[in-house]
């Protein structure tokens, strides 16, 4: 699909694979393959469920510091928009997706897993937000969706110092969600999504809708949304072979409609 990114499908799970020796540096053009991928994960039908990976030691040492020394205010400006819209095309994948995190997962690599659903982690991964250690605050959802994930007092603890945490922390505080050994964690995060590809699609997609949406809005505009999409669910074959195998003693055979 791209130079440094692409997605590869296999009995519904698709992976997003990331290959920048060698340690993924996100650059603008990995940026861009990264959106291109995310998009092509969430309008392929046969992609049920994803897998977002970094090839080699690393998941993502965060973005290419050589392309900002250089760069005015002006031109970041122009650029700092398209930074966040590329993790959030991952984020907004309509599909369980979980990070197979190993190696470091910092800055811009963290912010990617950050975008995910649930995160794998290595037992010896380092993650964490060094921006401010450059002068500079984290640019691709770092603030927001640190603070949702682990709470306001945990994120600025780690985005006001800069400093690496290890796995057994992530897990702590909520920032990992597994922690396996290195040379497990592609295939926990497999298998963490695998149940999915089988599921309803169209009402796991409603569920991340409704929860994600929801994050963003005051109670009653998330309770709005919920309502919507639950009523939605109705018209669809999912929801018929769902409630008929309910009712009917045995276990549903859910095709995506």
């Amino acid at each position: 699909m791209g130079e440094f990114v692409r997605l590869e499908i296999t009995d519904g799970i698709g992976t997003i694979r990331l290959e920048r020796p060698p340690v993924n540096a996100l650059n603008t053009q990995v940026q861009e393959e990264l959106r291109t991928a995310a998009h092509a994960a969430a309008d392929d039908a046969t992609v049920r469920a994803v897998v977002v990976h970094g090839v080699g030691k690393h998941f993502a040492a965060g973005a290419d510091i050589t392309e900002f020394t250089g760069v005015t205010y002006q031109e970041m400006v122009a650029r700092a928009g398209a930074l966040s819209s590329a993790f959030d095309a991952v984020a907004r994948i309509p599909k369980p997706v979980v990070a197979a995190i190993t190696g470091y997962a910092l800055g811009g690599g963290c912010e990617l897993a950050l975008a995910c659903d649930w995160r794998v982690v290595a037992d010896d991964s380092r993650l964490g937000q060094p921006e401010i250690k450059l002068g500079i605050i984290p640019g691709a959802g770092g603030t927001q969706r640190l603070a949702r994930l682990i709470g306001p007092a945990k994120a600025k603890d780690l985005i006001f110092t800069g400093r690496m945490i290890d796995s057994a922390e992530a897990l702590r505080i909520g920032l990992a969600d597994r922690v396996v050994p290195a040379d497990e964690v592609y295939d926990t995060a497999v298998e963490l999504v695998r149940q999915f590809t089988t599921g309803p699609a169209l009402a796991l997609r409603a569920a991340k809708q409704a929860i994600d949406g929801g994050l963003s809005a005051d109670l009653a505009a998330g309770l709005a949304l919920e309502s919507h999409l639950f009523a939605g669910l109705f018209a669809t074959t999912d929801r018929i072979e769902g409630t008929t195998a309910f009712v009917e003693k045995r276990k549903p055979e859910f095709t995506g409609g």
